[in-house]
């Protein structure tokens, strides 16, 4: 890709999904007006995300450099000059905060939270071990209430709760895969890799997953969830939920993976195909699908 798109990581823009979640499991997918308010935040999330993605390459480009896959990034490789790069971290803040204050629900708070939760991180809180985690998490979870909360859709606690652990999975899987491609050099790239160890991260991990599956898996035979979709069969999608996170596992211990959910999605036809029948599965059910 040319520099300028490939600073924006346009392959990220996927972890914005999670503002559909509201729509899907809200009933609320045949709703024009919250149909158009959800995409209107996916698109200032993928602006605003990109800028945040500007903003972290414009500051780490040194570290990138030591990084086996980051030293191919624009400004770390040197392919793009960081005034060039700069003019459109601005163009994408500011189109994103319009999108956002205009037609993206009711609460752009949310998306300026995330634009502060992100330049914290930037200026000085990724450097602080676990809480570093918590807030990549903490993005995800404003995604979710964009997509919930924003457009006038009461969010699930449940669901809440399973996309707070899954993203903690996510985030700790994510420092693994650095601490294991950079070894001794890991503390060099990203200095909150020295208070981390692969045992540690490892437990970390395993918590995460345990979370993960079992509040999807009780949010799935609550009381609330069937009196809400009408159906008890929810609960067959359960496999589709843990055979991608071993998956996933699998990849970040036998193949290196892990550091990139989005591209180890996108590359990956086992999580794909995981990922595509549970979506799958759900949409039939919630539509009206009985299982015997």
């Amino acid at each position: 890709m040319p520099p300028l798109i490939l600073l924006l990581r346009p392959h990220q823009w996927l972890k914005n999904g999670f503002v559909f979640v509201g729509l899907l499991f809200g009933h609320a997918w045949t709703d024009p007006a919250k149909l158009g308010q959800a995409l209107a935040a996916f698109a200032a999330f993928c602006l605003l995300a990109s800028a945040v993605y500007v903003m972290n390459d414009l500051l780490d480009r040194e570290q990138d450099r030591r990084h086996p896959k980051k030293k191919h990034r624009p400004l770390a490789a040197g392919t793009l000059g960081p005034g060039a790069a700069m003019a459109l971290g601005l163009a994408c803040l500011g189109a994103g905060a319009i999108i956002a204050w205009a037609w993206a629900g009711s609460a752009p708070w949310i998306f300026f939270a995330y634009v502060a939760l992100n330049v914290g991180y930037s200026l000085g809180l990724k450097h602080v071990v676990i809480l570093d985690v918590f807030i990549i998490a903490a993005g995800f979870m404003l995604r979710l209430l964009a997509g919930t909360l924003g457009i006038g859709i009461a969010p699930s606690q449940w669901l809440l709760l399973c996309g707070l652990m899954l993203t903690l999975f996510l985030g700790f899987a994510k420092r693994r895969a650095e601490l294991t491609a950079l070894q001794a050099d890991s503390a060099g790239h990203r200095r909150v890799l020295e208070h981390y160890t692969a045992p540690m991260l490892d437990q970390f991990i395993g918590i995460a997953a345990a979370g993960t599956v079992i509040s999807y898996a009780l949010y799935t035979v609550s009381a609330e969830t069937v009196a809400l979709h009408g159906t008890r069969a929810l609960i067959a999608t359960v496999p589709f939920v843990l055979y991608g996170m071993l998956r996933y596992l699998w990849k970040l211990h036998a193949r290196g993976g892990g550091g990139d959910p989005a591209q180890e999605l996108l590359r990956d036809p086992h999580l794909l195909a995981a990922t595509a029948g549970w979506l799958a599965l759900v949409i039939l059910l919630l539509g009206g699908l009985r299982l015997q």
